[in-house]
């Protein structure tokens, strides 16, 4: 969500095991916003070999070689999987469309790291609350890689905060909340760490109790660069 290339970025390539992951940009939730995706390789050129992919005019914007038809073959070539923000709803229905989530699963099933900031936070989850619809809304029928919801501008966005405990309470699935510059690492469903680079930010597991809600605030490890 910040400009140039961030700590939280440089985390996410840490994850790939190697020098210079093959990291792959889907920008799909902002319909392949140009700008987004020329913002992605300025930042990213320099620490990775980048690559994009494009659903919703693929011959209109270029991606580094190599350029092919072979989805199944582009997609498992990748080391990581960025998802931009946007909307979540017409993301999902476009992968399933053009069969990219089912190769998403594969590519994270054998180690391949998937991350991604606001919709690309919500897809891999159950469920999400979302503003896909105008308002804030729930979805329901995502990816469900880890089990739950998930709502990503928990301190960013007015009404968040209120709208996800809401739904929680009245039956929606319980699960994780993220402040802005905050990121949950999942290792397969399980919930491993909390990074940000933000001093005193923090991602929160929301559920509920027999007295109501229950908040469990989940802190941020701080990151720096070149950490």
């Amino acid at each position: 969500m910040k400009p140039g290339f961030t700590a939280l970025d440089e985390f996410v390539l840490s994850l790939a095991g190697r020098e210079r992951p093959r990291v792959c940009f889907i920008p799909t939730a902002s319909a392949d916003s140009a700008n987004y995706i020329t913002r992605f390789y300025r930042a990213f050129s320099d620490r990775c070999v980048p690559t994009d992919l494009t659903l919703w005019d693929p011959p209109a914007l270029p991606r580094q070689p190599p350029r092919t038809a072979d989805l199944a073959g582009f997609v498992g070539a990748q080391d990581v999987f960025y998802v931009g923000g946007g909307n979540t709803a017409h993301l999902l229905a476009l992968w399933r469309l053009h069969g990219l989530d089912a190769l998403l699963l594969d590519a994270w099933k054998r180690g391949a790291v998937l991350a991604g900031i606001s919709a690309g936070m919500i897809c891999w989850f159950e469920a999400g609350l979302t503003d896909s619809f105008g308002g804030l809304e729930p979805l329901t029928g995502g990816l469900g890689l880890i089990q739950g919801s998930a709502c990503p501008h928990y301190d960013g966005e007015p009404g968040r905060r209120e709208a996800y405990r809401e739904l929680i309470r009245t039956g929606f699935p319980s699960g994780h909340a993220a402040e802005d510059d905050v990121a949950l690492h999942f290792r397969g469903s399980s919930l491993v760490d909390v990074v940000t680079d933000r001093e005193g930010a923090a991602a929160y597991r929301v559920e509920r109790g027999a007295q109501g809600i229950v908040e469990t605030r989940l802190p941020g490890r701080l990151l720096t660069p070149g950490t």
